[in-house]
């Protein structure tokens, strides 16, 4: 017992001296955990709270323009800033150049014109198939013109999409309300009433959202929810820059070698190291998941809310962080110099961090690469965390997401072992 905490001490301070490894273990994830929650949480406000500029340039004289202008306002997604029809393309976009707007719309002169003519002939095509007369309507030449729509190009395709999807659905509320004025107007040739059209036109079904759970809840999970425990986890991989590196050194300083001649056990260095850094990722987990629950209300964050297993959490986090000191040890016994050790430790982190899901959903990866997931432990560590964060569900329902983590750390364990056999350190 005594020589095993001469050891652990021995790993302590080294660990202590280790400046920049400590840094990257604590400073770095703490800061992306920060940075990338509050980057989400306005992605997910954005309708509420920051709305799009943009510029809408209305050409037609008609009211469909000005119903479809109502219509986007409605929306509540765009701060709307009108110029004058007589504004020209070059106007509209050096405006956006210089970032008045990010979003311009340009409806056409001949809005109002040819797309009641377009319901009058819908209208009517309706009213013929129930054999009613239906006046002949002439078809204007050319069809509909079309909405045009200026994107800034920092905008990403996914939110032009989303402004796509919105402006389409102001411009089929414009459209019905023209088809149903159309209707009424064939079958009682008077105007529909202003209230009849509204109860008709606004008589929608309401929507409900309820976030499945293991436990019941129906809350909806927050951008801490999702991004603490992914970045407990990088953080806690992060142990490679410094456990890799101090690997290096006792091979390169024949420290493995000496504990063959001494009156000791190298299972017990290993183990003594293991379980320090085993300390360190804990210490890591109980520092960022302190930050979620108390720090992030304080600067306007959603706080992080604990899982109701919290025994269920600790094992997680156990398990996660021998993992991860696993794959460290694994990286150093296998480098040559500290150079390789840190160069190729950060960097697999990074590529297991991606391919994992830590830093794009698992849902997003394309199907190519689902297998490949399956082989980062960051994966199984994310999903183990997110069964009981996001999911509600506890040690037992998270079985399948631990036994492959286990399996995985068994793995690196004998290829350490079996590489330092090999290179005769044992």
């Amino acid at each position: 017992m005594f020589k095993l905490r001469a050891t652990i001490l021995k790993d302590l301070r080294i660990l202590v001296r280790d400046k920049v490894g400590l840094a990257m273990m604590f400073l770095l994830p703490i800061v992306l955990a920060i940075v990338i929650t509050a980057i989400q949480n306005s992605t997910f406000e954005l309708v509420n709270d920051n709305k799009v500029p943009m510029l809408m340039c209305n050409k037609d004289p008609g009211e469909a323009g000005e119903q479809l202008i109502k219509a986007i306002q409605k929306i509540g997604m765009f701060e709307i800033k009108q110029v004058g029809k007589e504004q020209t393309e070059k106007q509209i976009t050096d405006r956006m150049h210089a970032k008045v707007a990010l979003v311009a719309i340009l409806i056409p002169p001949n809005f109002t014109a040819k797309l009641s003519t377009q319901a009058k002939i819908i209208s009517g095509e309706a009213l013929s198939r129930l054999g009613l007369p239906v006046d002949s309507v002439a078809v204007v030449s050319g069809g509909l013109d079309p909405i045009t729509i200026y994107y800034h190009p920092v905008l990403q395709e996914s939110f032009r999409q989303s402004i796509q999807g919105a402006l389409r659905s102001a411009l089929q509320l414009v459209e019905n309300k023209l088809i149903l004025k159309s209707i009424y107007f064939s079958l009682n040739e008077k105007e529909i009433p202003d209230t009849l059209e509204r109860e008709i036109v606004n008589n929608q079904i309401p929507i409900r959202e309820i976030a499945i759970s293991r436990n019941g809840s129906r809350n909806i999970p927050n951008a801490t929810q999702h991004n603490i425990p992914a970045w407990t986890i990088f953080a806690m991989f992060f142990v490679v820059i410094s456990l890799a590196s101090s690997v290096v050194r006792e091979k390169l300083n024949g420290s493995f070698l000496r504990l063959r001649t001494l009156p000791t056990n190298f299972m017990m260095a290993l183990f003594s190291k293991q379980l320090t850094y085993l300390c360190v990722t804990l210490v890591q987990v109980a520092i960022i998941f302190s930050i979620g629950a108390w720090l992030f209300p304080v600067i306007g964050l959603p706080k992080l809310n604990l899982p109701a297993d919290l025994a269920g959490l600790v094992i997680v986090s156990v398990i996660s962080g021998w993992c991860a000191v696993s794959y460290a040890i694994c990286v150093g016994v296998f480098a040559q110099t500290q150079e390789q050790a840190n160069g190729f430790g950060a960097v697999s982190i990074v590529l297991l961090a991606a391919i994992g899901g830590i830093m794009v959903p698992s849902f997003a990866m394309p199907g190519s690469f689902q297998a490949i997931m399956k082989l980062s432990p960051l994966h199984w560590c994310l999903e183990a965390y997110y069964g009981l964060f996001l999911e509600g569900g506890k040690l037992k329902d998270i079985l399948m997401n631990i036994l492959p983590l286990v399996g995985i750390s068994l793995l690196l364990q004998g290829f350490t072992f079996y590489a330092l056999k090999r290179k005769n350190l044992i």
